[in-house]
């Protein structure tokens, strides 16, 4: 995840025993582009015209504020059964796209969903439905956004489908596509941005 280099910090000559002598710092730097910070008022300024933005219908409740990749979608309604199969996966560099019809009586990821997904290095999760267990939530390493946190969990019969065109927040999301995500909104493009 990350590398270790080192940086010259200064060098002296010790010109009486014949030496040279250099100090270096240890650095550390990110090479995971998906542990990036993004900026999606900085991205719809470059991109305005590539990017589609989600209605500010969403709140953060992960310990990840901003988080980025490409997508799978799920459309499940009060029933978290089918979002167990997916998490399991490997979801490095993914986000997971749920369509829960809004619903706000049924909250379909909670602390052990939530917990699977970070587990298997997803890189965040948006709801267009609810979440519960928020303060477990929040100390997890994982992007969450959702409309609402209500106490009372979802079924989970396996209800559903994956990899289907889903539609909310003015956006249609087809798996492929790429989100970008911060404290500010969302936004979603077909292609990769060029973050460089």
């Amino acid at each position: 995840m990350h590398a270790l280099d080192a940086t010259l910090l200064f060098s002296t000559d010790d010109f009486a025993n014949n030496q040279h002598k250099a100090i270096y710092l240890p650095l550390l730097w990110q090479t995971d582009e998906t542990l990036m910070k993004y900026d999606t008022s900085e991205l719809c300024d470059i991109y305005h015209e590539e990017v589609n933005v989600v209605e500010p219908l969403f709140s953060n409740f992960g310990g990840r504020t901003s988080f980025g990749g490409q997508i799978t979608t799920v459309k499940c309604f009060e029933d978290n059964g089918l979002l167990y199969d997916l998490l399991e996966e490997n979801g490095r560099g993914r986000v997971l796209v749920i369509d829960g019809g809004g619903s706000v009586r049924r909250a379909l990821v909670d602390a052990q969903l939530a917990r699977l997904a970070a587990t298997n290095e997803w890189e965040g999760l948006v709801i267009y439905g609810s979440v519960r267990q928020v303060d477990e939530l929040e100390e997890l390493e994982i992007g969450i956004q959702a409309i609402a946190a209500i106490p009372a969990g979802a079924a989970g019969e396996g209800i559903g489908e994956s990899d289907v065109r889903v539609n909310f927040g003015g956006v249609t999301f087809f798996s492929g596509d790429h989100l970008y995500a911060d404290n500010t909104g969302i936004i979603l493009s077909e292609d990769a941005l060029d973050l460089e």
